[in-house]
């Protein structure tokens, strides 16, 4: 969570507030209903990435793993300073179990810094620009500003720079390990083949294989705003 603060709640009867700087890292599994809400005044900003399950782990129970401000693991150097979400980045790694392989770094970098970020050669990774300007890659590219979104290509790794003489860089480096699946997509519910999705629809309709308790659960924020 970046700014203000979001309730969220499940079938399951977990609850709780996310505030600026909290982590809450859900796998879904064989899936969830669940409710996400503002839960303070003013502008609410967060980050939100999906990441696909191998086949082998589409039918888990769900499970949460959360993560106060103060807890999320950070390091320090040479003007760098990282949080590290997911993964592993100057010498620290992050608690938070991954079943699919994936780093969620968030940089900053005083101006003047660089640093060099190794990633997996065989993984996908982006890079995401949330505030001030750097330089990816080369050092003839050009600068990305903040809100771009960069696919990177082959490689070891990511160097960035903030030539910034005052501002700050601040950055987002996301990478997983490619599963080599078929994806079927439809809505919130990612499986491998058109069958399954239309099973887990079906599933979903009349609350079986796992969506039981929706049958009767009601979003307490649906309540107090009487939707």
């Amino acid at each position: 969570m970046l700014q203000g603060a979001v309730r969220h709640e499940d079938f399951e009867g977990h609850t709780g507030s996310i505030e600026a700087g909290d982590l809450q890292w859900m796998t879904a599994g064989r899936g969830i209903v669940h409710s996400e809400m503002p839960a303070a005044e003013g502008t609410q900003k967060g980050l939100q990435l999906w990441i696909n399950l191998s086949s082998k782990y589409k039918m888990i129970e769900p499970r949460y793993q959360e993560m106060n401000s103060k807890d999320i693991v950070e390091a320090e150097k040479d003007g760098v300073k990282v949080r590290v979400i997911a993964g592993e980045a100057l010498g620290i790694e992050s608690p938070i179990y991954t079943r699919t392989p994936t780093m969620y770094l968030d940089f900053t970098l005083k101006p003047g810094a660089i640093i060099r970020q190794p990633i997996p050669d065989s993984w996908n990774a982006f890079v995401y620009v949330l505030e001030g300007e750097g330089i990816f890659g080369s050092s003839r590219s050009s600068p990305v500003s903040a809100h771009h979104l960069l696919l990177l290509g082959p490689g070891d790794g990511l160097e960035a720079q903030n030539k910034s003489s005052k501002s700050a860089l601040r950055f987002i480096l996301i990478g997983g390990e490619p599963l080599g699946e078929p994806v079927v997509q439809y809505g919130p519910f990612v499986m491998n083949t058109q069958e399954q999705i239309d099973q887990t629809i079906e599933d979903y309709e009349n609350c079986t294989n796992g969506f039981e308790k929706a049958r009767q659960w009601k979003s307490q924020s649906i309540v107090d705003f009487d939707y």
